[in-house]
């Protein structure tokens, strides 16, 4: 998955990735290792310019391709998985924040010679510079910056001071451009340092008593140029990413141990499985900082908090990461991951560190969300009136009893993605609608949890008699569904199911146990596979039943939870009948529609996310015993791994609404969102401390929280069972 998602951007990051094999192969690059690190420009700094990588995200009128954020995080995300050398990343950023922030006067002077392949370097900080304001609005500038990426060699510099007057009085900053090659002489000395990553220059600006005129000052701030830079910085770690993951899977596949590729080890591909979802959630954060760019300064700057959050720290783990997943050959000098696992190093250490991101966005998120609504202007007004003037009808009714339900189901908007007549066979931005119309309504869009699951396969597979029996009855409420699937023995290998079926007259005899029953002592109807032929092979002998819950010789047992409930059951069939007009499609191809459940299983469960506002809301409590900059940063950290996984679902959305396939971001997201849940729920006990060590008040509501969270790592397969679909289904690694 990369970060761009239309047909233009697919386009795009293939030119990008054809131009890099072509001027920047490995050998090239090892062979000017000497000269990356001085700034000197590459031979093929024109074919740059040429290709456009340059401008073309720079307004139109200033000789740019108006492409937008998106198309440069595409750029930068390419380049870097191609490690192109050079000054690309710096002087995008400079051209960026000029467009972004200088007048109108400044963009003229300044951007079309970046466009057409001046450099550029940014600094990252005021440190290091102080600025003393003169009577006539200009200032002189003197010190030495902390490191530049770029800064040897570069045309542009956009360099932050701190400011002072003439009396001492300071604490403020400015922020502004100096053309090198103007600058009178020996006021200006960028310095090449020995740089970590070998294929860029990093070095120190020192600046001897400058004259900055007021023209020359950028209307920008440190959090606000940093913000930019961080959605930069995050594409590129997208990129490096990838391309780690991709090395290391590869190798795995073909290097060999006992006589066997080391991917068949399940160690190994739940290692792999784990970087790939943490190369997703980078991606998804960089693509959701990148589409900031177009949106408005508080929106931006929570988006590249969670960016820099997710991806800085990630990127430099995953160089490691992909080290030892090579063994002693990648960590020679001869291999090039050192190469991408130093780049990664450099972007986080000159953004860093990654706890300030999270700081940052914790403050943020409690004064302002980010928003991942889809724009719905293009959606047929008229559908929008309809299903607004329905619910408002519905809302007139009563809200107890059955009444609203029964109309929501009669007009097809329990479930509206559904054929007729049961839904409206909604289209993708149709359903968008009526999630939004729902939300402004008084009336709350009813959930069928397991009915969910079971009723795809119903309409998939089952008779007309089924669907018209089980399908209405189900959208009204009037049959609530569990799933009898999991056994004491087989638990997500379904295909090692004992409870067994045999064929009696009218019907079957099902005899057995199932287990992690949700909800059976509450449904009506069941889902169940059972083994109908023992003699073929595993998947091939099972058959799907329709089984009524309330059948003599069906005995349900709650199962008592760690936390005190119960929700899981244990289910005992003793000769219990099931008609043969309970059977769904053919017997012994059961395993096909049990695909079809589990399919729409993880997809609903991957989909149930929200922002983890009630940790904003605990944070306010007088009653935590935790610090409170350990609860910021904590909130920051948590809400730059849920807006990952929204970005990723959204993504998805996105997708659909443009009729391509889903990508890998449904996979991810189970995994994603299971790891969520896991840290909402041991931040909010860990912040009570000694109150949570008694059952009652806050601290007893936080422990029983966190003592709920195994039904949500469990249900629709565990995370290691997860990891495995990952690694074999979707990164191709051997089965073990």
């Amino acid at each position: 998955m990369s970060i761009g998602l239309d047909d233009d951007h697919a386009a795009l990051a293939d030119s990008v990735r054809g131009f890099v094999a072509r001027h920047a192969p490995s050998e090239a690059i090892r062979s000017g290792l000497a000269q990356w690190v001085t700034g000197t420009r590459p031979d093929y700094w024109p074919a740059v310019v040429e290709q456009g990588l340059t401008a073309l995200h720079l307004p139109e009128e200033y000789g740019g391709g108006g492409a937008g954020g998106v198309a440069l995080a595409v750029v930068l995300e390419e380049t870097a998985h191609g490690l192109l050398p050079g000054p690309l990343l710096p002087s995008l950023l400079t051209s960026s924040l000029i467009a972004r922030y200088g007048d109108d006067d400044q963009r003229k002077a300044l951007l079309p010679g970046l466009a057409e392949g001046a450099t550029g370097a940014t600094a990252l900080s005021s440190a290091g510079l102080v600025a003393t304001a003169g009577a006539d609005g200009g200032y002189r500038v003197s010190g030495t910056t902390l490191p530049v990426l770029g800064a040897a060699g570069a045309d542009v510099l956009l360099l932050g001071a701190t400011t002072t007057t003439t009396d001492g009085d300071g604490g403020g900053e400015i922020w502004f451009t100096v053309e090198v090659a103007t600058a009178p002489a020996g006021t200006v000395e960028a310095a090449a340092g020995a740089p970590v990553d070998h294929t860029r220059a990093v070095g120190t600006v020192t600046v001897t008593d400058l004259a900055v005129r007021a023209e020359q000052v950028v209307a920008v701030n440190t959090a606000r140029l940093r913000s930019v830079a961080a959605v930069l910085f995050a594409a590129e770690a997208s990129g490096l990413a990838r391309w780690c993951v991709d090395t290391g899977v590869a190798y795995v596949k073909v290097r060999e141990q006992f006589g066997q590729p080391v991917g068949k080890f399940q160690a190994i591909k739940h290692k792999c499985a784990r970087m790939f979802i943490a190369s997703q959630s980078m991606t998804a954060a960089a693509w959701d900082g990148a589409r900031a760019l177009e949106e408005g300064e508080e929106q931006l700057a929570i988006a590249a908090a969670g960016a820099a959050a997710v991806s800085l720290a990630n990127a430099t783990e995953l160089g490691l990461a992909t080290i030892t997943l090579l063994g002693g050959i990648g960590y020679t000098w001869e291999h090039d991951t050192h190469f991408y696992w130093r780049r990664a190093m450099t972007l986080e250490n000159l953004l860093g560190p990654v706890a300030g991101w999270e700081r940052h966005l914790g403050e943020l998120v409690q004064g302002e969300l980010r928003d991942f609504d889809v724009d719905l202007s293009a959606a047929d007004p008229a559908f929008r009136e309809r299903i607004a003037g329905l619910l408002a009808q519905i809302a007139q009714l009563p809200a107890e009893g059955n009444a609203r339900r029964e109309r929501l189901a009669a007009e097809g908007l329990v479930v509206p993605h559904y054929p007729k007549p049961y839904g409206l066979g909604a289209s993708p931005i149709e359903q968008l609608v009526i999630q939004r119309e729902y939300e402004r309504s008084p009336v709350d869009q009813p959930r069928l949890i397991i009915g969910g699951w079971a009723l795809p396969t119903v309409l998939a597979h089952g008779t007309e008699e089924q669907k018209d029996f089980f399908v209405p009855a189900t959208l009204r409420g009037e049959i609530v569904w569990c799933q009898l699937f999991s056994e004491p023995g087989a638990g997500s290998d379904l295909a090692s199911l004992a409870a067994r079926a045999e064929k009696v007259d009218g019907g079957w005899r099902l005899n057995g146990q199932k287990v992690w029953t949700s909800s059976a002592h509450e449904a009506d109807w069941g889902i169940c596979l059972a083994r109908t032929n023992p003699d073929v092979p595993k998947h091939k002998g099972i058959s799907y039943f329709l089984v009524d819950m309330r059948s003599p010789g069906l005995e349900i047992r709650p199962l008592r939870e760690g936390n005190g409930g119960f929700l899981f059951n244990e289910v005992f069939f003793n000769d219990v009948f099931v008609p043969d007009n309970r059977l769904v499609g053919e017997v012994d191809q059961g395993w096909r529609l049990a695909r079809t459940t589990l399919g729409n299983e993880r997809v609903s469960i991957s989909g149930m996310q929200h922002m983890p506002t009630d940790l904003i809301k605990l944070a306010a409590s007088e009653q935590l015993a935790a610090a409170s900059a350990d609860v910021v940063r904590d909130i920051g950290a948590t809400f730059a791994q849920a807006h990952a996984l929204s970005a990723l679902n959204l993504r998805t959305t996105l997708r659909s609404l443009s009729g391509l396939r889903p990508g890998a971001e449904a996979s991810v997201a189970k995994v994603a969102s299971s790891e969520l849940v896991t840290r909402v729920g041991d931040r909010a006990m860990r912040w009570v401390g000694p109150a949570a060590a008694v059952a009652d008040g806050i601290g007893g509501q936080r422990v029983q929280r966190y003592l709920s969270v195994p039904p949500q790592l469990i249900g629709g397969g565990t995370v290691e069972i997860q990891l495995n679909v990952i690694a074999e289904r979707i990164l191709g690694l051997p089965r073990g």
